[in-house]
């Protein structure tokens, strides 16, 4: 028998077409769903998967067809099935590591990072280099915390320092405990973000009291045999122009982007204590708390807290406003900016800025493909927006529908009125 594909193009036809009345048995036979639509996909006289693209999408609010760029509701996903799959991690447990790998994560507004979570990920990769004998990723927080998801980071121990006197910028306070640290524990490395408001400093201190020659601006690394700890690393130099490479010492300072944040496992992030109490040292320095900044003088990209005005918006000075009584930085769409709302240097996306901010919010804002890739490295996205299908709702992590000039006020309300009675309470 001829191994030949033959073709049956009136068959291939009959596909393609929902109407026809033979529709539903030629797509059983050629292993499709009809789920009450087209189907999407068969096998071609070439042998090669054809998919039909008027089969890819769904069916929004309004009545009109839109292309799902995520994937999640393609081929009939649901939002939920897509959350039960993130949360199908695999548990590792590791109750007799090897070794430690020691982590002092930033922890900036008392939540992990993206440049955290990338450090963890690094972490994870000098941890489980060996799989017979696998090592823990120890992390040392210091001060109050909000972050829940420390296992799902990929971090097996916790050493949780949370007294007053670690708060702010307290250097020599945070030495001395690393330092107990290393003595209980002796990690095999250190790692540390080369931040310039974090890890950067405590980083080098660490280094000059453990006599190790830090790596700094690290942004890879990979196995040899031939180093003393059994990797080698490659690190910025020459203002970025040029990379260094050297054996891996024992502290490393590394920069954002240097692995991939683990996503498919979930650790223990079982709490230890320390046996010995940390002696007390006499600070020479003293923080003052924090100078205040004026947000709307703040770039975009090293805007921390950025609202952002798009379409939607109407009212712009209460847009304004808002912003103001938020402690926010001003942003906006390319569109806003194009009507003359807001200044060219406020525009975020591909075409504008690329933003890194912690929370992001989207007022107004549909999500052009040009504005998720500008926001594709912040933390937190809420959305404001009346249509509940456009593409930014999909990216926010919380989504508000409605109008959003009631929604801003009521913000603006809330916050005035916390405030209000923090200062009678003061």
């Amino acid at each position: 028998m001829s191994e030949i594909i033959r073709r049956d193009p009136r068959r291939e036809w009959i596909a393609r077409n929902r109407l026809h009345p033979e529709y539903a048995s030629v797509v059983a036979a050629l292993g499709g769903n009809t789920g009450g639509g087209a189907v999407s996909e068969w096998l071609g006289p070439n042998g090669v998967v054809r998919k039909n693209p008027r089969a890819i999408g769904f069916i929004g609010p309004n009545g009109v067809k839109r292309i799902d760029r995520s994937g999640l509701q393609q081929g009939g996903q649901s939002a939920a099935t897509a959350t039960a799959a993130r949360d199908s991690r695999r548990t590792v447990t590791i109750d007799q590591p090897a070794f430690l790998v020691a982590v002092v994560p930033d922890m900036t507004g008392g939540r992990l990072s993206s440049h955290d979570k990338d450090l963890l990920g690094l972490a994870r990769r000098l941890a489980d280099a060996d799989a017979e004998q696998p090592g823990a990723v120890v992390a040392i927080l210091f001060g109050e915390h909000k972050e829940e998801a420390l296992g799902e980071a990929g971090i097996d121990r916790v050493v949780h320092l949370d007294d007053e006197f670690y708060a702010g910028f307290a250097p020599e306070t945070r030495l001395a405990a690393l330092s107990a640290v290393e003595r209980e524990m002796a990690p095999r490395f250190w790692l540390l973000p080369d931040s310039p408001l974090g890890g950067a400093d405590l980083g080098r201190r660490l280094a000059v009291r453990l006599g190790e020659r830090a790596a700094t601006g690290v942004w890879q690394i990979e196995a040899d045999n031939d180093a003393p700890l059994g990797w080698r690393c490659t690190a910025r130099g020459g203002a970025g122009s040029l990379d260094i490479q050297r054996p891996l010492p024992r502290v490393a300072l590394a920069l954002a982007e240097c692995a991939e944040p683990v996503d498919e496992t979930r650790h223990a992030a079982e709490h230890l204590s320390l046996a010995a109490s940390i002696p007390s040292t006499l600070s020479r320095i003293e923080d003052l708390g924090q100078v205040a900044v004026d947000p709307a003088g703040v770039a975009l990209a090293e805007a921390e807290f950025i609202l952002s005005g798009g379409n939607g918006v109407k009212e712009w000075d209460d847009f304004h406003h808002a912003a103001k009584v938020l402690g926010a930085t001003e942003g906006a769409s390319r569109v806003a900016v194009d009507d003359g709302f807001m200044a060219r240097d406020r525009q975020v996306g591909a075409t504008g800025t690329w933003v890194t901010a912690r929370v992001y919010m989207a007022v107004g804002i549909s999500g052009a493909i040009q504005h998720l890739q500008g926001i594709q490295r912040c933390d937190k996205v809420v959305a404001i927006n009346l249509d509940p299908g456009c593409d930014m709702i999909k990216r926010a992590d919380l989504a508000v529908i409605g109008d959003s000039t009631q929604i801003l006020a009521a913000l603006v309300a809330m916050v005035e009125q916390q405030r209000g009675e923090q200062r009678d309470a003061a």
